[in-house]
């Protein structure tokens, strides 16, 4: 077959798991097919919308299609009719079997009405809520009632536009009300338009049962057109690990520096444990981000401090080497419902106990005292209590450890090859 990927980031400029996920799923499918990867940049000095072909830095014979989106001039908007033109002309370039989108977000939400025109069968896998939610993670930015980043409890037009685009309004006292009705309005339009653009997405997948009920119970997804399926790993990147030794017991954070992904809890979670424990946090550092994560870490006792190190972003290839050889327990701290991290998956591959959140996908692969601990989504000090557990029995966090992926008996995660069978099988039927 010919498959078109659409993906919002492509390794190595952009690591994050649906990136990271896009490449693996794009690597196994590239045994058998020729694969084309439609993807963006954000390069300020090339003109807005130029589109450059390159290749995949670790198989070759994957096409790269990037075109240039600088993401500060054209943050909010959700269709480019610009990308759309270029996207046209790739598509009669390329004529594609199967398009597989990934996201959406800063490239055109539009590409999927210029996909169907052509009547080629559109798989779309869901990474997040960024369908039903035009942030993406169900948190809110600005909330009179809970503070920062408060959970929000469903989509709704005008609370999106007080609680998270009120940061655009003109800061004029008289134009409140006329701010709160653009944006609602933009909300209604953005929201119309993403749900009428659904009836041409042939299968949506979902890497987590928690998403897959969502998008059912709140975005009225058929359940014809979605299925449950996790994500497929390279399980050769995940072995050989041998544990650095003479070191403390090591708690690690893989990430982006962002509020949604919990860092600041961890630091302070970590500043209340008692013991020589370390704190290793990976990740590329995001200019005022993490110097303001910086700053929090400051803020903790000088011996916490010092015992919390800060780790540039790793290549997913060396994951074992750079990562896992050097940690006793992953935690995975999130603010916002997580669907189905890749860390966790990685790390219960390597024999590493969990630590994160009883929400979602994150409480879905994690099971309490199964092969991690779980503590109450949000809550520092219950998230200090289960650290502290595991810092002061090793073996528990061994014998954590050791269970692996509860979804299978042998505690190993999906392998890529079953993976892309599955995929496979999806492609052909929708091609017949």
């Amino acid at each position: 077959m010919k498959i078109l990927k659409v993906i919002h980031g492509y390794p190595p400029l952009y690591n994050a798991g649906s990136e990271v996920y896009s490449q693996l799923l794009c690597h196994g499918l590239a045994k058998r097919h020729e694969v084309h990867v439609f993807t963006r940049e954000e390069n300020p000095f090339a003109r807005d919308f130029t589109l450059r072909f390159s290749q995949d830095t670790l198989q070759p014979t994957i096409g790269l299609h990037i075109i240039n989106i600088p993401l500060e001039k054209f943050r909010y908007r959700y269709q480019h009719q610009k990308v759309d033109e270029v996207f046209k002309d790739l598509l009669s370039q390329i004529n594609p079997d199967i398009v597989h989108i990934g996201h959406l977000n800063h490239l055109s939400t539009s590409l999927i009405t210029e996909i169907a025109k052509r009547n080629i069968p559109t798989i779309y896998t869901l990474h997040d809520y960024w369908l039903m939610c035009p942030r993406g993670q169900f948190i809110q930015r600005n909330s009179p009632d809970s503070g920062l980043w408060a959970l929000c409890d469903g989509q709704e037009n005008q609370k999106c536009a007080k609680r998270c685009y009120a940061g655009y309004f003109s800061g004029a006292a008289n134009e409140i009300s006329i701010d709160i009705d653009y944006w609602t309005d933009w909300v209604k339009r953005r929201m119309e338009h993403i749900r009428d653009l659904t009836q041409y997405i042939n299968c949506f997948i979902a890497p987590s049962r928690y998403l897959y009920n969502r998008y059912i119970q709140e975005f009225n997804l058929p359940e014809s057109k979605i299925i449950y399926l996790d994500y497929g790993f390279d399980l050769q990147r995940l072995k050989d690990r041998k544990r650095a030794p003479n070191e403390p017991f090591t708690f690690g954070y893989i990430g982006t520096h962002i509020p949604a992904k919990g860092i600041q809890d961890l630091i302070v979670a970590f500043g209340l444990l008692k013991g020589e424990q370390k704190l290793r946090i990976w990740g590329r550092p995001r200019s005022q981000n993490t110097d303001a994560l910086h700053a929090v870490a400051s803020t903790l006792p000088l011996e916490k401090q010092q015992r919390i190190e800060w780790v540039s972003e790793y290549r997913n290839e060396h994951i074992v080497s750079n990562v896992f050889n050097h940690v006793d327990c992953i935690v995975v701290p999130s603010i916002w419902v997580e669907n189905s991290p890749l860390v966790i998956h990685e790390a219960l591959q390597m024999r590493i106990p969990i630590i994160t959140a009883n929400a979602g996908g994150m409480a879905e692969y994690v099971g309490h005292e199964k092969n991690g601990l779980l503590f109450e989504h949000r809550n520092i000090p219950e998230l200090a209590r289960q650290m502290q557990r595991l810092a002061a029995d090793p073996e528990l966090a061994q014998q954590l450890g050791n269970r692996g992926y509860l979804q299978s008996k042998d505690g190993n995660i999906p392998n890529m090859p079953s993976h892309i069978s599955e995929i496979e099988h999806i492609y052909q039927r929708l091609l017949h």
